[in-house]
């Protein structure tokens, strides 16, 4: 299954520009398809996981993540 941007960000509560920019930064997975990008509903639940297993905030602003075959969304 998978989640449009605008959803993904109404789940975590968030701006869909946020979303964006960490998609563009590589710091987020998303699925290009045509001019729409998704994200992968495994990818909002493994996010929550890590929050929940470290404890921690898990920061999706790390642009040192790598953008996967240079495609980015936008």
């Amino acid at each position: 299954m998978q989640e449009p941007v605008q959803e993904a960000a109404r789940i975590l509560r968030v701006e869909a520009a946020t979303i964006y920019r960490s998609i563009r930064a590589g710091s987020f997975p998303a699925i290009r398809i045509r001019s729409r990008c998704v994200i992968p509903a495994a990818a909002l639940r493994e996010v929550a996981t890590q929050a929940v297993s470290s404890g921690r905030c898990v920061d999706l602003t790390d642009s040192a993540a790598p953008i996967v075959a240079g495609r980015r969304c936008h």
